[in-house]
């Protein structure tokens, strides 16, 4: 058993004695939904536009991959091993593991990893525990590959929300990594990426 295994079995157990999980409170879709994205009529160019507009890097399918990750020097990285089959020969003259050691973060320049889905109105990636199962593979490395299938590619936020009612464990992720000071100096990948790319399929 692992440690995370240990420490979700401890809080499985303490959740134990209540009735049942907590409802979601009431809320109305509409006001979480962007103005802009009330009518969506390309769903995927607007993914792009804002993917691009928050620093994130769009890859149209797996022949873009190469030669993003050497215009990047990351030549070393991990893949999720369900991606392997599906990307053939793009990663030939990389060197790639589909396990992420932690004991040598430094070793991984790229993850390459699935992704639940995205969000076309704010350009947001969807990771989860379900899709992503190896966390660190997706915010660990310097540049990160999101591959999202175009089928989980949803409009709105509200959207979203709703595909993933169930999951326990998600993320979203917008952009890179990025925090600011008080004086608002942005500065990214410091809690993360510091490149977030999603290759759409």
């Amino acid at each position: 058993m692992t440690d995370r295994d240990k420490v979700l079995s401890a809080v499985r157990k303490a959740l134990e004695p209540l009735p049942e999980r907590a409802a979601y409170p009431e809320w109305q879709p509409d006001l979480a939904v962007a103005r802009h994205a009330r009518d969506i009529s390309d769903i995927e160019a607007l993914f792009r536009q804002r993917l691009e507009a928050v620093h994130g890097v769009f890859l149209d399918g797996f022949e873009a991959i190469p030669a993003f990750l050497r215009g990047h020097s990351a030549e070393t990285g991990v893949v999720d091993p369900e991606l392997l089959p599906r990307l053939g020969n793009a990663l030939d003259g990389f060197k790639v593991e589909t396990v992420f050691d932690r004991a040598r973060p430094d070793d991984f320049a790229f993850g390459i990893t699935r992704a639940a889905g995205a969000v076309a109105e704010s350009g947001t990636i969807v990771l989860n525990d379900a899709v992503v199962p190896s966390r660190l593979a997706a915010l660990a490395p310097w540049v990160h590959i999101a591959v999202v299938e175009r089928a989980t590619l949803v409009g709105t936020i509200p959207e979203a929300v709703a595909a993933f009612d169930d999951d326990p464990s998600i993320i979203f992720v917008t952009g890179p990594s990025k925090t600011a000071d008080i004086e608002g100096i942005l500065i990214e990948g410091v809690h993360g990426p510091g490149v977030q790319a999603c290759c759409l399929v």
